[in-house]
């Protein structure tokens, strides 16, 4: 049986293998906006992610804790999507706030440019 030292590094490395799939799937759904898809590349894409998330998944743990599956590594893998999904939020709000600004400070200088309102 591991020890409470073994069982934390296994927990860490779920939530990395955790935030690990749910970026992948964000750069797939991101891949999605820039190019238009058919339902059937969608199901496809789908299908091939959500097999090779299982294979990841599988070998994780077949490396942390040689095979069993353990309550912690399941918590661990939702929360580190859960970290993930929050993390993406956030960087997607600060991203609109500059965005925001620039187009702001860019509009400010062309109205300084000499042109009367």
């Amino acid at each position: 049986m591991p020890g409470i030292r073994e069982e934390f590094i296994v927990f860490v490395l779920a939530v990395l293998s955790g935030a690990i799939v749910r970026l992948v799937y964000k750069c797939i759904s991101s891949f999605r906006e820039i190019v238009r898809h058919s339902l059937a590349a969608i199901g496809a894409e789908d299908f091939l992610f959500w097999m090779g998330s299982a294979l990841y998944l599988f070998v994780q743990i077949y490396h942390t804790s040689d095979g069993s599956i353990r309550w912690y590594f399941i918590l661990g893998v939702v929360l580190g999507a859960v970290l993930a999904a929050f993390l993406i939020r956030q960087a997607e709000k600060l991203h609109k706030k500059m965005y925001a600004r620039s187009k702001k400070n860019s509009s400010k200088t062309i109205d300084k440019s000499g042109k009367k309102r």
